[in-house]
């Protein structure tokens, strides 16, 4: 059941296509290469269920003759197999086949063929289950290939799941012994890596584990984007940040994982660029500002009015003189505050104890 270098499971793959037939800002002639891939995919497995729910949805036109074609396939391996694989008897298979395994190893492999149909399917609940389940069993034993597998699978689980901070620290581990290709290949890892741990790492952090990691810089160039994404958002270069952040877009919104989530993640994105600007200033004019990202007074206005009152700026504009006041929280005065607060309920406890021993 394991994918070679390089080779994704292909009801991965295809579950990919089907996906971006059903977004609109796919052009029309690339829906028609997907169109005849998937058609070729279904034909060739003879998928007829899935066929007939496609061709009801509108995403494939009905051809009859094909699909009792098909049925007239399974029907004879029915005969031969006497069982029918579908998704509910594909798990009960797979819960009767892992039962009567010894070797923790192939059990894990049943449960990452087991998370796979999840991904297929995206049944999180299935997902969240079988990642369970695999940690138990990695306490009977188990490999450190399985284990670091396990770790890109939990952090594909948690980037779908909006956790993309968990996903960042999965994917940072497994960078040096990535070998899930059965679910997508290296270069996609990188740039699920690095769009997780932009909006996760702080400054130091995303230097040591992301620009400079040379697993990184060895695919980094081939994802449209991505290098100068991640190198001017730590390079301050704000212009050529927002002109890459306007390419990775459409990229970001036609991921089957991330297009869930995109209004989110161009919201955490923006913040984290917005709030290291404001970092070096007390007070900056919004003028400034606007040029510094190469976009309009007006825009630059709009957008920060948004996320000052959402609280995810500490700044305040002053309208009548076109000016930026920053009033990020004192990182010393709120540990003297917190420590004082910690105090005093030690000295409650410490009374309370005593009225206790005085009786």
């Amino acid at each position: 059941m394991e994918g070679t270098e390089g080779t994704q499971q292909p009801h991965l793959v295809l579950a990919n296509k089907l996906f971006l037939l059903t977004q609109p800002d796919v052009d029309d002639i690339e829906k028609v290469r997907l169109r005849d891939e998937v058609m070729s995919t279904v034909v060739a497995d003879d998928m007829a269920p899935l066929y007939e729910t496609l061709a009801a949805s509108s995403v494939l036109e009905l051809d009859q003759k094909v699909l009792d074609s098909m049925k007239v396939k399974i029907e004879e391996e029915v005969k031969k197999l006497d069982e029918k694989f579908l998704y509910e008897k594909a798990l009960e298979q797979l819960k009767v086949t892992e039962g009567k395994t010894v070797a923790v190893g192939q059990r894990m492999d049943l449960v990452f063929y087991t998370l796979q149909m999840g991904f297929f399917y995206m049944d999180f609940d299935l997902i969240s289950r079988s990642i369970d389940k695999a940690k138990n069993l990695f306490e009977e034993g188990g490999d450190w290939e399985r284990k670091n597998r396990l770790k890109v699978y939990e952090g594909l689980y948690c980037l779908s799941t909006r956790n993309f901070k968990k996903a960042a620290d999965l994917f940072l581990d497994s960078i040096s012994t990535f070998t899930t290709y059965e679910i997508f290949p290296y270069d996609t890892f990188i740039f699920y890596t690095v769009l997780a741990s932009i909006i996760s790492l702080d400054r130091v952090s995303l230097k040591q584990k992301v620009v400079d990691a040379p697993e990184i810089l060895t695919v980094i160039e081939k994802i449209p984007y991505l290098s100068e994404f991640l190198n001017s958002l730590y390079e301050c270069q704000y212009k050529s940040f927002f002109s890459a952040f306007a390419g990775l877009t459409k990229h970001i919104k036609l991921d089957r994982y991330l297009h869930p989530h995109f209004r989110y993640y161009m919201r955490e994105v923006r913040t984290v660029v917005y709030s290291q600007f404001l970092e070096s200033y007390k007070s900056i004019t919004i003028e400034a500002m606007a040029k510094a990202f190469g976009v309009t007074v007006d825009f630059i206005d709009l957008e920060l009015s948004r996320f000052i009152a959402a609280g995810k700026l500490h700044c305040k504009i002053d309208k009548v003189a076109g000016v930026l006041e920053t009033n990020r929280p004192d990182a010393k005065n709120a540990l003297y505050q917190a420590t004082i607060k910690q105090g005093d309920f030690l000295l409650n406890r410490i009374q309370k104890l005593s009225r206790v021993i005085d009786l």
